[in-house]
């Protein structure tokens, strides 16, 4: 009998090692599942903040863009003075002489390299 009572209690320990051994891959199973969550939430929560980087870099671009314009106008005021004050001069000195309505009223054709334009932006 004594033979009987000690498989039955190895029987038992197997049964509960088994048992413990499911429960505690039971939860490993869990912990992995969680961690693979985080790792995917990273991985989107990566994406967004690369896209909020690149829309940092245009918005600078377009800073720089915006500067450069603005660094210009007071130079264009100074143009547009220059013609104003030898336009003064001219109606001054010369009365009599026929002008170009064209040249009085300041309108002139300029020619812009729009092409050259397009290469510089298509090339950023």
């Amino acid at each position: 009998m004594a033979i009987n009572r000690v498989s039955h209690s190895a029987s038992l320990n197997s049964q509960a090692n088994t048992t413990a051994a499911a429960a505690k891959l039971l939860e490993k199973k869990k912990e992995f599942d969680a961690v693979s969550a985080l790792e995917r939430a990273s991985a989107l929560y990566l994406e967004r903040i690369e896209g909020l980087g690149e829309d940092c870099d245009t918005m600078a671009d377009a800073g720089q863009a915006h500067g450069q314009v603005l660094e210009q106008w007071p130079k264009m005021f100074e143009i547009l003075s220059l013609f104003l004050a030898s336009r003064d001069t001219q109606h001054n000195v010369e009365p009599n002489l026929q002008t170009d309505a064209n040249e009085v009223d300041g309108q002139r054709l300029v020619r812009i390299p729009i092409d050259e334009l397009q290469q510089v932006t298509t090339n950023s």
